[in-house]
């Protein structure tokens, strides 16, 4: 992270050469894959082998419809998936499902809305199609829904997954899979008790990138694994944080209004563009320009309308923050705490959950390629050995209740550990991880060193491949006197590399469309082999490292794993160790 153009040039050169030579697994860029990646048709299906459609599109619903779940609404592929219901209390979040988000060119196209995905040009042409519901239990009970996508904040995905199994739905919900990992295994066990498909949206799973560096890792090419460094870092500050989105007016007190003011003043200011746009005196008026600030004028009434929800009807609650005094510090309504809900405990997981939990998942995938690498594990997922961590409210004050920094080492065990041994049982990988706010520097990405080579995965796009520490040499993919791969310093990555840059190094994608691909394959294509890559004892792993490293990192202790916790059969957790709980 933080090369230079030249040098990361260089690098995708190498992961692309790497990508593209005769040892590529599933034959990536030969025959029929590489005629998908010229058409309209997503890669996901080709590459991953779950066919390129299914027999008729799964009808789902959604339930929420905030950032997330208007991102899983813009990843929805019609050949797959028929959006036939969607359930949210808030008019901002319903206006964006079926409009789009025109925030800005980037969040537009990340959520562009039901009626540009499925060709609808009006939002009453599109509630003829898709139902709109208050209460999930009333989706729930609608026969025409097969599946729900749950999109909801963290605090409810247990009990919103579980009555839809029970509902006979199958279920895709956002991660992390649940607030505690007690919750996760009584959603594990109700797949299992019910047959119902339940996938957990970890989408690196459905990364192409992501999946050839575990191809590149479980071919030698990095040589023998020994440290991962990971970071998510925002310049988020004060009064400008992207998970303190702006209150419609009369949520705060009478006396602390500066917040309510945000939204209107952001009216008023498109307002006035609006005017100005449809001044007879303005010669490069465009129909367009003034159509789109239209829609943003239309979204942002819809987030003032916010103001008539009643958010304890639907179980939110005020949030009273103190000092070790126990002087009140700051008060929010339970409107506050549904719409800024990942800044409280009680409803979110902090940046380990929402942040860290997808890069630690990352690196648990790598490490376990490394394990498959030496035929020493089949089947499994790897699991920590232990975790450190701290945790602080660096910039941020009384206004929430989630910190804004967490640094955390995890220890893996690395091929040959063997815990009763005194030599071996030093033998680990360890992933640093830090989640920071306040400065962006280095954005967010993976290192992951070997003794060959290092490889670098940024922003879920790229991926860098370099000899030892050397940014600047090019790298052939050639076999050895034994037949292994080989990295080979070169003027020049080859052919292949053009040709695997061509297939997917343009605009990749993060994996959200090829998640819910796989998920309505798998529906339509019953069989016990037929799986999500992220099952719900996968998420559970998931799920067991961030929240047992929040508690490590709030009690400010080391934590060993127990292996128990990563059992959807057992009922031990982390939560519920007296070990753990003895720690104030």
């Amino acid at each position: 992270m933080n090369l230079t153009p030249e040098e990361k040039a260089v690098g995708k050169e190498n992961f692309y050469a790497a990508v593209g030579s005769e040892l590529t697994r599933r034959d990536f860029l030969k025959g029929s894959v590489l005629a998908a990646a010229t058409t309209s048709a997503g890669l996901g299906g080709f590459y991953f082998g779950y066919g390129k459609s299914v027999p008729s599109p799964v009808r789902i619903g959604v339930i929420g419809t905030g950032d997330e779940g208007c991102v899983l609404l813009g990843a929805v592929n019609p050949e797959f998936l028929q959006v036939v219901a969607i359930c949210d209390i808030r008019p901002f979040n319903v206006h964006r499902a079926f409009h789009g988000d025109w925030a800005s060119e980037a969040a537009l196209k990340a959520r562009p809305g039901l009626m540009a995905k499925y060709g609808w040009k009006t939002e009453a042409e599109a509630r003829k199609k898709v139902k709109l519901y208050e209460d999930y239990k009333d989706l729930l009970a609608d026969k025409d829904v097969e599946g729900v996508v749950i999109g909801l904040p963290l605090h409810l995905h247990a009990d919103v997954a579980i009555a839809a199994m029970r509902a006979g739905k199958h279920v895709l919900t956002e991660k992390l899979m649940a607030k505690t990992v007690g919750e996760c295994k009584l959603m594990a066990r109700e797949a299992e008790k019910t047959g119902k498909i339940l996938a957990v949206g970890h989408q690196r799973h459905y990364n192409i990138l992501y999946d050839n560096a575990v191809d590149t890792i479980g071919r030698g090419l990095l040589g023998d694994l020994h440290y991962i460094r990971a970071q998510w870092h925002r310049g988020n500050m004060p009064g400008k944080d992207s998970w303190q989105q702006p209150l419609p007016p009369g949520t705060r007190p009478k006396d602390k209004k500066e917040e309510d003011q945000k939204l209107a003043d952001t009216l008023e200011k498109w307002k006035a563009a609006l005017e100005k746009l449809l001044d007879p005196k303005t010669k490069d008026k465009k129909t367009k320009d003034i159509e789109d600030q239209q829609k943003k004028i239309a979204q942002i009434k819809a987030q003032i309308a916010d103001q008539d929800v009643d958010a304890a009807k639907y179980n939110y609650v005020p949030t009273v923050v103190k000092d070790s005094s126990g002087a009140v510090k700051y008060e929010a309504s339970p409107l506050e705490e549904l719409i800024r809900w990942r800044l409280w405990q009680r409803t979110g997981g902090g940046l380990m959950v929402e942040l860290g939990s997808h890069q630690l998942d990352a690196a648990g995938i790598f490490i376990t390629a490394e394990h498959h690498r030496l035929g020493l594990l089949k089947g499994e997922k790897v699991h920590p050995l232990s975790v450190s961590a701290s945790a602080a409210r660096s910039l941020f004050q009384w206004d929430r209740e989630i910190e804004d920094h967490i640094h955390c080492l995890i220890e893996f065990p690395a091929p040959g550990f063997d815990r009763k041994d005194a030599l071996n049982r030093l033998k680990k990988i360890t992933v640093a991880y830090s989640s920071i706010n306040g400065n962006g520097f280095g954005g967010y990405g993976e290192v992951v060193f070997g003794t060959k080579a290092t490889l670098i995965l940024e922003k879920e796009k790229e991926a860098m491949l370099f000899k030892e520490a050397d940014t600047a040499s090019k790298i052939e993919v050639t076999k050895g006197k034994d037949g292994a791969a080989m990295l080979d310093t070169q003027a020049s990555p080859g052919e292949a590399a053009a040709r695997a840059a061509g297939a997917i190094g343009g605009d990749v994608s993060r994996g959200y469309t090829e998640e819910m691909e796989h998920w309505a394959w798998c529906i339509r294509n019953p069989a016990p082999e037929n799986k999500p890559r992220c099952t719900p004892k996968v998420a559970l792993g998931d799920a067991v490292i961030a929240l047992t490293t929040n508690l490590a990192a709030r009690k400010g202790i080391r934590i060993d794993f127990d292996e128990t916790w990563f059992d959807p059969a057992r009922d031990e957790t982390p939560e519920t160790d007296p070990k753990i709980a003895k720690f104030a």
